[in-house]
């Protein structure tokens, strides 16, 4: 096998420290080489030290594991004078029975020589600052649901059916229950009385929900989660204000997206962030879906097709774009609902799920990289592009319900 890079390093990384190797040519014999294999701290200091013993030896490419976080100190002080090479830890996996941090550099340091490894996209600076704010609040929007479901489990023990009634119990109505409730009082009609707006049509059903147990102890402990929402809530507030000083470059893509059905504002966010909004880095949009992990994988051995489960991709941005895929399917007359309902049918609401993901994505390269909005093809796409299926499905459906049915086209009856 050639042998593309000469002097190449790698790097095997942990929280403390990180196994070294280089791999340079031998000065004894032609054609073969020699590894030197150290151990580096993690710090700072540390870290700068290798980089200036990286340079003395030469190294092409540094090739390094996405290690959890431990990877970013040193591919950002590297990579500064260096050629830093990140990979996928499974596309580097080491042989069996070889599993140790040292041959795991030397096998990273080998692999880097000949090629074989594919380098991750690391954004830049800016595009990285703007992940940290965007995965921080989708990190305290999903914590706040949380608060909100176990509030829930808490009025469950009380005998309280709240959230049988009311849609969302965090609401102006619901809000003022709970407050009256932690505030001593008992009686339910008083209760339902604070319905505001079109809850006020339910007020019988709330009189006999709010019917329960309530004591001190549970009081206690609604304050408690109710002052945690709303923590939550102040801190998601800080960072959408944030996010929004920060997405002023991305203005353009963000109006582009806005077009694509069940993408709203967040989403929109997201999306920009994971990706950068530069279509250049994925070559085509299946390399993009592929990344994003809303493309089946491909497993083919003996002429089978065996497991052909998504990759576990980008987990933001696959977590928006399920988001987005919902929202899209209970959008009227829109292709990516149509799409979802035929698909449903025939695979089940999950493989339907991703497959709208995957148009959507399809649809988002394409959009930022031609910079154009989205090009709805309507609800009854499907049906136009066959009109003959269509109409051999509807009448075979006539026929199993016991009709006989004579097909006249409107111009011949004209």
């Amino acid at each position: 096998m050639d042998v593309l890079h000469e002097r190449c390093a790698g790097l095997d990384i942990s929280k403390k420290d990180a196994k070294v190797c280089v791999r340079t040519p031998s000065a004894r014999r032609r054609g073969t080489f020699t590894t030197e294999t150290t151990t580096w701290g993690a710090t700072t200091n540390a870290v700068l030290e290798l980089r200036d013993h990286l340079l003395a030896a030469q190294v092409t490419p540094v090739v390094m594991e996405a290690t959890s976080d431990y990877w970013k100190p040193f591919h950002h002080l590297l990579a500064e004078d260096l050629n830093v090479i990140l990979v996928n830890a499974r596309q580097a996996k080491n042989l069996p029975g070889r599993k140790t941090d040292v041959s795991d550099a030397a096998w990273l340091a080998q692999l880097g020589a000949h090629g074989l490894l594919k380098a991750s996209f690391v954004p830049p600076q800016p595009v990285r600052e703007l992940r940290d704010l965007t995965r921080a609040r989708t990190v305290a929007t999903r914590e706040r649901s949380r608060v909100v479901q176990r509030l829930e489990k808490l009025l469950e023990d009380t005998g309280i059916k709240l959230s049988a009634v009311a849609a969302d119990i965090m609401g102006v109505s619901g809000r003022a229950m709970l407050e009256a409730l932690i505030a001593g009082e008992r009686d339910p009609q008083v209760l339902a009385e604070l319905a505001k707006r079109k809850l006020r049509n339910k007020i019988p059903a709330l009189t006999e929900a709010l019917t329960g147990r309530f004591r001190e102890h549970h009081a206690f402990l609604t304050r408690l989660h109710l002052d945690q929402y709303d923590q939550l809530t102040a801190v998601i507030e800080q960072l959408t204000g944030r996010i929004e000083e920060a997405m002023a470059p991305f203005r353009d893509a963000l109006d582009l997206l806005d077009t694509v059905p069940g993408i709203n504002q967040a989403i929109a966010e997201v999306i920009v962030a994971e990706t950068g909004g530069d279509m250049s880095r994925f070559p085509t949009a299946k390399h993009l879906a592929s990344w994003a992990g809303v493309r089946p994988g491909h497993h083919q051995s003996a002429g089978r097709t065996k497991n052909s489960k998504v990759r576990p991709g980008n987990p933001y941005l696959k977590g928006a774009l399920g988001l987005a895929a919902m929202g899209a399917a209970r959008t009227k007359d829109s292709y990516l609902a149509a799409r979802y309902k035929r698909l449903t049918a025939r695979r089940g609401v999950m493989k339907a799920l991703v497959a709208v993901e995957h148009s959507i994505i399809t649809a988002i390269w394409h959009m930022l990289t031609d910079t154009r909005p989205y090009h709805e093809l309507g609800g009854a796409y499907f049906t136009q592009r066959d009109p003959e299926r269509t109409a051999r499905r509807a009448i075979t459906q006539l026929n199993q319900l016991g009709y006989s049915v004579t097909l006249n086209p409107i111009e011949a009856a004209a």
